[in-house]
């Protein structure tokens, strides 16, 4: 397979991170007030990106995919649990993505929402068929409409004579949304090395996938933090309409849509052939894709704040446990079945993060539950030592 350069990683974070579901997500800090707001979206890519450059620079080191890096820690069947949870959310991420994206485009050509999740869909479709090594000059284009249209919607937002609305107090604090905040770059951690193991230079296009895509991602929150602030809007889209953007407003909207769904859809189908060596990674990410336009027709996805949360309690003490077996303890138990001890400790972690749900840290939830898993990592590891390390 055709290696990808630094700069090609980029253009896929960058067209990541450039997101609906993002703008949308950003809409919920505006009851903190833009500074408050800004520095707990702020913390909260920190911790998520710090977690997300440690999985992609594991898939680096070994040029292993995602999941194929998940079976270090948990052995070949137990590796296969968090292969179809990923598979799961992500056919969820391409069906909320799809539905967000038609349904913002519907506010400024409303010619029925079912009509452009069919476009949007089949515009993916064509993405995966393309292939994301081959892309070339498409990306590139691509990229520079939507860094473009960005910055005029930032114009628009911050820089129109705008005063701050009245905001309702909507009851986040500062550590949920902090959460909110790790939420994003932590549903992106199954997947990176699904990229970077393909890269001419890994462990330089994980840092600059992760850079890239924290940057934008926040610059996201914060369009969409600023937009509910200054405009007293919380649809993207009509602020557009307002602005008179017409056909640009329909262009950011649709290709931010298809640039961050692809990598769903694409990642899925990577995911699924760790399920089954019979399955073809391209034409499952294209099944993932008529299934999630599909899905979007049919159901409403309108609150995605406990799917976020759900993400988070599967996939923090997942990484958590691979952070202290690849960096701290050196175990690879790829050659295994089942690493039960891991599994039992996930387990735990995944109990502990839904119960720090209830708590409120200045940090959130996902540190904290990180923290732990790891310390039973060691704790585990000291009390029974594994007999066959990594080499």
């Amino acid at each position: 397979m055709k290696k990808t350069s630094t700069f090609q990683n980029g253009l896929i974070w960058f067209g990541a991170g450039v997101s609906l579901a993002e703008i949308l997500t950003g809409t919920s800090f505006a009851s903190l007030g833009m500074a408050k707001g800004f520095a707990a979206i702020l913390l909260g890519h920190i911790i998520g990106c710090a977690m997300m450059l440690l999985a992609g620079l594991i898939g680096g080191r070994t040029g292993r995919s995602a999941m194929e890096t998940v079976k270090m820690s948990f052995g070949q069947k137990g590796g296969l649990l968090f292969a179809f949870l990923n598979v799961l959310q992500l056919v969820g991420w391409t069906a909320i993505m799809i539905y967000d994206g038609a349904l913002a485009v519907g506010g400024i050509f409303d010619i029925g929402r079912w009509v452009w999740c069919l476009v949007i869909g089949a515009l993916i479709v064509l993405w995966i068929a393309v292939g994301v090594t081959d892309l070339g000059w498409i990306n590139k284009i691509t990229m520079a409409a939507l860094f473009i249209l960005t910055l005029v919607l930032c114009k628009v937002i911050f820089f129109s004579g705008n005063t701050m609305a009245g905001v309702a107090d909507d009851g986040l604090t500062f550590g949920a949304a902090v959460e909110l905040a790790v939420a994003m770059p932590l549903s992106w951690l199954p997947l990176i090395s699904d990229y970077t193991r393909d890269a001419e230079k890994p462990t330089q296009a994980t840092w600059v996938s992760v850079l890239v895509y924290g940057a934008v991602s926040c610059w996201m929150y914060v369009i969409g933090m600023g937009a509910a602030i200054f405009t007293g809007e919380y649809d993207i889209a009509v602020i557009m309409v307002k602005a008179g953007l017409g056909i640009a407003a329909l262009v950011i909207l649709v290709l931010s849509t298809v640039t961050t769904t692809f990598l769903d859809a694409w990642s899925a189908g990577i995911s699924a052939e760790s399920l089954s060596a019979k399955l073809n990674g391209k034409k499952t990410a294209i099944v993932v894709a008529v299934i999630g336009t599909v899905a979007a027709i049919l159901f409403p996805m309108d609150d995605i704040t406990g799917f976020l949360y759900l993400i988070g309690s599967v996939f923090a003490p997942m990484i958590a446990v691979q952070i202290a077996d690849h960096f701290l303890l050196k175990r690879d138990r790829f050659a295994v079945a089942a690493d039960a001890r891991n599994l039992v400790i996930w387990a735990i972690g995944f109990a502990a993060y839904r119960l720090l749900m209830g708590v409120d840290t200045p940090v959130g939830y996902t540190l904290p539950d990180m923290v732990l898993t790891v310390l039973l990592c060691l704790a585990a590891e000291k009390l029974k030592p594994t007999r066959a390390k990594a080499v």
